[in-house]
């Protein structure tokens, strides 16, 4: 078993880490503190491919694999968390629809996607409907050459600022979930509300609400077949899933070389903090939390770049590296004191951004329950 990173990935690593410190570090605080999209930084990754990972070079991407997304998404969060999420929000859309789009809707959308031209969104999420997906109530009745949506969808990254996305919505509710379809819709038709939300972190990364009233869809924006819906979102989910993850131990990663830094500058009782033994005791944690859960994505990436299933594995990995984030976080705060507490120091952006680790793309209890109903044999993830 190999751990070296091939020269290829090691290049990409490389790129995404000196982007994210000449094009994100600079102005993070501000964007945040601002909750300001950064649109051109969308088109900037766009240029460099980074939305590219997961699709084969005949359809305009690089083909480069899971891994390779997996660190892109890995060193943008080390430097702002928000800013990554834009990575999923174009590249989520994309393998959706290079999996189960027909060759048409190919060649018309992944083109904006993986530019950065066209704002993606994947809208999944109600008011009454969360984990359980099935519970959905947004619907889509066939109208002639449309389909008419209606329903809300909240929590939404981009709703605000979005071109485009892929949305789900029941076209027939008494197939329960086989009833759910999927649709890639243009979003700058009538019918269509969008509202803000605020939150406590990731303020760079705009969250809200659509309301579609009786929004018309064209018939040939479906994607697949009617009733391919659940099947498309649980593989979605797969692949935002691990990007969410690397996200997660870039977090880690963050705090951990904030936290140490720290301690080796602060002194107290006439010495460096990082001499005293229970510091001494919260580093290694972190380092240990961080190892554990990055050795952990980069195993669901690299099934995942071999065509191995990996529901199983990206489920272990985003719970261990969600939790990793939470608890450096957490821990780079309580070295830092009452600077940790301050806006003076990124540590507090650290600590808000890492809890939605714990929420998105599956919370850290549906991971578990995922985990555990695999083990006991009730439900295999990779059947």
């Amino acid at each position: 078993m190999d751990f070296e990173l091939p020269e290829e990935l090691a290049e990409v690593q490389k790129l995404a880490h000196d982007f994210a410190e000449k094009e994100i570090a600079p102005s993070a605080a501000q964007d945040d503190r601002e909750h300001r999209f950064r649109k051109d930084l969308v088109g900037k990754m766009g240029e460099l491919g980074f939305y590219g990972c997961l699709i084969p070079e005949e359809f305009g991407g690089n083909g480069l694999g899971f891994l390779a997304h997996t660190l892109v998404s890995e060193e943008i969060a080390r430097v702002h968390s928000a800013i990554r999420v834009y990575v999923n929000m174009q590249a989520g859309p994309a393998v959706t629809l290079f999996e189960f789009g027909n060759e048409e809707q190919k060649e018309k959308y992944l083109p904006g996607l993986l530019s950065g031209q066209s704002i993606g969104l994947f809208a999944i999420t109600e008011p009454d409907a969360g984990s359980d997906v099935a519970s959905m109530k947004t619907s889509a009745k066939r109208d002639g050459q449309h389909y008419l949506l209606n329903g809300t969808k909240i929590w939404i990254t981009n709703a605000t600022v979005a071109d485009a996305g892929v949305i789900f919505a029941y076209t027939d509710r008494s197939q329960k979930h086989r009833g759910i379809s999927a649709f890639y819709a243009d979003l700058s038709q009538p019918g269509l509300s969008r509202r803000d939300l605020d939150k406590l972190g990731a303020h760079a990364s705009p969250t809200g609400e659509l309301t579609f009233d009786n929004y018309a869809i064209p018939a040939e924006r479906l994607i697949g077949q009617e009733g391919d819906g659940f099947k498309i979102c649980m593989r979605h989910l797969n692949h935002t899933r691990l990007g969410c993850a690397a996200g997660a131990i870039g977090l880690a990663r963050a705090a951990r070389e904030a936290a140490v830094n720290y301690a080796n500058q602060r002194e107290q009782f006439g010495e460096k903090i990082g001499q005293f033994q229970m510091n001494q005791d919260l580093i290694a944690q972190m380092i240990v939390q961080e190892e554990a859960a990055r050795l952990l994505v980069y195993r669901a990436a690299s099934l995942a770049d071999r065509g191995r299933p990996y529901n199983l594995e990206v489920s272990i990995a985003k719970y261990a590296a969600a939790e990793a984030a939470a608890f450096c976080a957490d821990t780079a705060l309580k070295i830092f004191g009452a600077y940790g507490y301050s806006t003076e120091f990124p540590v507090e952006r650290y600590y808000r951004d890492a809890k939605s680790y714990q929420i998105v793309e599956g919370s850290v209890n549906i991971q578990k329950l995922i985990i555990a109903q695999d083990a006991l044999g009730y439900r295999k993830a990779n059947r």
